[in-house]
Order: structure tokens, then sequence, then C-alpha cells
């Protein structure tokens, strides 16, 4: 016959019952989410380790669009609200030079009796509106530039022409348009015409293009021409890989500022590894070993066509130029791969996906239909929703250093890319005006910018939340600001905006105020980068306070229910 059983005994009861007031306590006071972080740094305590290679800190999804083929502006409209809504940063969109400039020096369209910037300028302002930042492809001669036209892509016959086109681009849109590929795949035919490809000529036109934008705008971004991913050594179709060495021989490498390379992934995934006799996504490995061998490890790579193929299983096997994997693939590897590359290579930058949405020109017997994010009637596609999901919460700044061209940092005005040695990465931004305004935001209980003060900077007023922020001073108004004026210029200036938050969402936002200072000659502002922590307690003692009674009350009645437990069991 068993034992009766017992009940527990009273002995153990108050020190039970006090572990169990103990652990609540601590997840009153920290509640598991700040206690396990995960790994999401953009979103969570993880400290995100800085990326100092120029243009890397960015947002890296973009696509490519066709905004220039749509009939209909709402069309445009359309496209690139659905853009922004998924997340993307980067508009990568072609400006074909034989639409603009009919005859030399002439952007007027005599048959529509209209500029010719007209369709191109709406273009540029949609997408800042949808907060869209263009990388415009520059290429596409006008007949009147050569004396064979039998191959629309052939460079002009003078590449000067081409410079006079690049200066007048540049000067209209400057503030507006800062990245500019310059040709496109000149390693392959036709994009070079009916004529051996010629990387040190190809070098020539871009020393020009190099030269005359950036006498208009220092602050623009030069992309070399991306290169097609090709197996071929001939003399009309050469490898990416030696054409490239040879452009290096040729002296191309002071005429750039960023690597543009093509990624698609054919039909194998994301981490098959480089190869010289295969194509694949990781083969951009190759290249960025050509990059350091000559010196240029300080540049980034950005990708101008990448993805995979979702053909139909049925298209014959010729038609598969790009191979295929399934849709559910597609939106998978697409994603897989650049979360990879931006854990593994610190020089990736933006990944432009190939393409967003057409206007009708591909059909669907062709393989190139089957790229697309969004269908030509609108109807997202997987890759679509999958993108979107990925770039949740990629421009909220988790605890880290960040440059300032990080997602998070948003600019209103014209905020021009400085470069020089004392900057972080390399680069900031400043803005000249006043009312030019920046927003950053974060979550973390504390955040500083990093900035600059000299003879040509002023007063910038900061709120945070909508409020004053509280590490800084007030003027008469109340306002919290800083003056950033000072006789010699100081670079690395760590300004603490903010701390003692609770870890939560939080906004700050920097507005240029006029000269604050008489010996201030200009206003101004610089923006190196931003300093996001999440210092322990910092958001925790308003909560402390708040359930201190409650806690206290919970204690004392756990303790007075033991005690008297204890002493029945004696």
């Amino acid at each position: 016959m068993s034992a009766p059983s017992r009940g527990p005994d009273p002995r153990w009861t108050a020190p039970f019952f006090l572990a169990v007031v103990v652990i609540l306590l601590a997840l009153i006071i920290w509640p598991p989410e700040t206690l396990f972080r995960g790994d999401a740094p953009s979103a969570r305590g993880v400290p995100a380790a800085p990326r100092v290679i120029p243009d890397t800190d960015v947002n890296p999804y973009g696509a490519n669009f066709f905004l220039q083929l749509e009939a209909e502006p709402w069309k445009v409209d359309r496209t690139l609200q659905l853009a922004s809504e998924a997340g993307l940063g980067w508009v990568k969109q072609h400006f074909p030079w034989e639409e603009i400039e009919l005859r030399k020096g002439k952007f007027w369209d005599d048959r529509l009796n209209k500029s010719t910037w007209d369709k191109y300028d709406r273009i540029v302002d949609t997408s800042r509106r949808n907060g869209l930042e263009i990388i415009a492809r520059l290429d596409r001669p006008p007949p009147w530039t050569r004396a064979d036209n039998s191959v629309p892509e052939a460079p002009p016959d003078n590449f000067d022409d081409y410079g006079d086109f690049l200066a007048e681009f540049a000067e209209r849109y400057r503030g507006r348009i800062r990245y500019y590929q310059i040709w496109n795949e000149p390693n392959i035919y036709p994009e070079w015409g009916d004529r051996p490809v010629d990387a040190a000529a190809y070098t020539r036109l871009l020393k020009i293009a190099y030269t005359r934008i950036k006498r208009v705008d220092p602050s623009a971004r030069i992309l070399s021409a991306p290169l097609a991913q090709t197996l071929e050594e001939t003399a009309r179709n050469r490898s990416e890989l030696t054409y490239l060495e040879a452009m290096y021989d040729a002296g191309a490498q002071a005429s750039f500022d960023i690597l543009f390379a093509n990624g698609y992934g054919f039909e194998r995934p994301p981490d098959d590894p480089p190869d010289r006799n295969v194509l694949n996504f990781q083969r951009v490995a190759l290249v960025r070993e050509i990059m350091e061998r000559h010196g240029d490890a300080a540049k980034p790579i950005w990708f101008n066509e990448f993805g995979w193929n979702a053909a139909p299983e049925t298209f014959p096997p010729e038609k598969l130029i790009w191979r295929r994997v399934s849709e559910t693939q597609q939106a998978e590897w697409v994603v897989q791969a650049i979360k990879q590359a931006r854990a593994k290579w610190e020089w990736a930058g933006v990944f432009c996906i190939w393409y967003f949405r057409q206007a009708g020109q591909i059909q669907p017997d062709q393989a190139d239909y089957y790229f697309r994010m969004v269908d030509v009637g609108f109807t997202p596609r997987p890759l679509y929703n999958a993108v979107k999901r990925a770039t949740a919460g990629t421009t909220i700044a988790g605890p880290g250093i960040y440059q300032e061209s990080h997602p998070a940092i948003t600019y209103q005005g014209d905020w021009a890319i400085i470069g020089g040695s004392d900057f972080s990465g390399g680069d900031a931004r400043r803005a000249h005006d006043p009312g030019d305004s920046a927003t950053i935001t974060f979550r973390g209980t504390e955040i500083s910018l990093l900035t600059r003060r000299g003879p040509d900077d002023g007063v910038v007023y900061v709120t945070l939340d909508g409020h004053e922020a509280n590490r800084l001073p007030r003027d008469r108004q109340g306002r919290s600001f800083a003056d950033l004026y000072g006789a010699l210029t100081q670079s690395n200036v760590l300004l603490t905006i903010a701390d003692g938050l609770d870890d939560r969402d939080h906004v700050v936002r920097i507005t240029v105020g006029t000269a604050g200072v008489p010996a201030t000659r200009d206003a101004g502002a610089v923006i190196d980068g931003i300093i996001v922590q999440r210092i322990a307690g910092d958001g925790d003692r308003d909560r402390i306070r708040d359930t201190a009674p409650w806690i206290i009350g919970l204690i004392v009645v756990a303790a007075g229910y033991g005690l008297v437990a204890w002493r029945r069991a004696r």
C-alpha cells in the first residue's frame, strides 16, 4: 500500500513564493525583449558594425525601371508609389541621350512643341516625392553624333559631344540626381557598336564623363559602366574580368567613384562559390579581387542588374538565356543574396533588382518577362512581397555607428555630398540654405551627431519627437539648438543631442537656421554620421519609478505570507 500523498512542505512555501515575486519583478523592470535582442541590429540592442567604405551604409534595395516608356503619367505615379511602399530606396532609370538632345545643343521637340526635358523632369520629381533616389543611366546617342547609325547603341564619333550632353544634364539636375551610370555593358555587342570592344576607348569616354560632370557638380557620384557577365573571349564579346583588367591598365581608376557590376544568379543559389568558368551571383567576388589588386579596395561595388529568372517550366531551353528557377525560389534567393552579401562583403552597396515593372514592351513569350517584381497590370509578384518584408525596419537605426547615407537619415532640401579625408568614411552631407533639414529615425536611449564646426557653418535647431532636445542649450524662444560656427575648421565633432530616453522609436529633426553669430559668413551644417546607444537603465528609470509602489507592496505581502506559513509549519 502506497503512502498517502501530502501537500507542499510549508517550509519551502515562502522561499518559493518570494522567488516567483523576484522573477515577476525582473520581468516588469526588464522585459524579455530588452534581455534577448535577436539578430536585427537596426531594431534591437545589438550594436550595428559601422560600414566605413563610402556609399555602402545605404538602403541596399533598388530596382530597374522603364518609366520613360509610360504614355500615361498616372502609371509613373502608381509604379513609384508601389516601389516606395516596398521599401526600395533607389530607382535605376534610363535617360536615353537620343530622346533629349535632338540636335546639337537643342532640347526642344518641334513636332510636339515641347521641351524634351519635360517627361524626365516629371520622373525625377515624382521619384523624389516618393523618397526614392535616382541612378541615371546615360547612353544611346542621337543619330546626329555618328556617321554610321546601323547600331543605335554605338558610341558617338566625337566623345566630347557626350561630355557636352552630360554637362547639360548635370546642370539641370544638380541637387536632384547625384548618381550617374556612364554607358552600359561596353564589353559586349551591340553596346559598343559593330566593332571590336575596346576597354581603352571606353576608359577615354569615362574620363571625359567624369571630368565634365564633376566640373558642374563636385558632389556627383560616377558609376562605371556595368559589364555583362560572360565567359566569351572574342573580338565583340569579352569577359567582364579581362575587360576590367584592361580598363585599369588604361587608367580608369581615377575616373569613377563606384564600380557598377551585374549580378545575375542564373540557376545557381546565392552561396554558389565564384569560379572564372561559371556564371553565378558570387562571380562578383572575382571582380572585387581585380579591384583590390589595383589598389581600389576603398571603393564600393553596386549591382546594376541583379536577380533570378522565373520563366515557366514549359519554356524551351534555347529561350532561357538566364536559366530559370521557380517563382518562390526567385523571391527567396534575391532577399537571401542581399542579406548574405551585406553581412559578408563590407564593399557591397545597392542592389538594383532586374526589374520592377515594365510598360508592356516585353511579351510573356520572352524569358525576361519573368524577372518582374510587379506585373504590367500592377499586381505584385512573390518577389515584391518578399522584398517588402525584408525592408521592414531598415529605416530605423538601432544601436550602432552609421554614415550620413544610412536610410534612417532622410534629407529635405539641397544637401550636397562633400568628400574629405577628415570625414568618417571619406564623405559627409552639407546643407547651405536656411530651412534645409534632416530627419533621423532611431531606436535607443541616446543619440549623438557626428558633425563639423567651422567658419562656414552656423546654427541648427533640433527637436526630438517634436519637443526640445534635452542635451542642447535653449535660445531665448526656448528652442534647442547647436551653434556649429568656429573660427577654425574642426572635424569629427561629436554632439550629443539627447540621452536618458525610453528605449523605443524616436525621431530627431535638424533644421538649418540663419547665421546666428555675427562672424558667421554662411548658414550651413554638416552631417557626417550618427551614433545611437542603448545605455542600460536609461529607458528603465520611469518604469521603475512608476511600478515601485506596486513592487514594494508585492514584496511585503509575499514576506508576510511566507512568515505565517513558516510559523504554522513549526
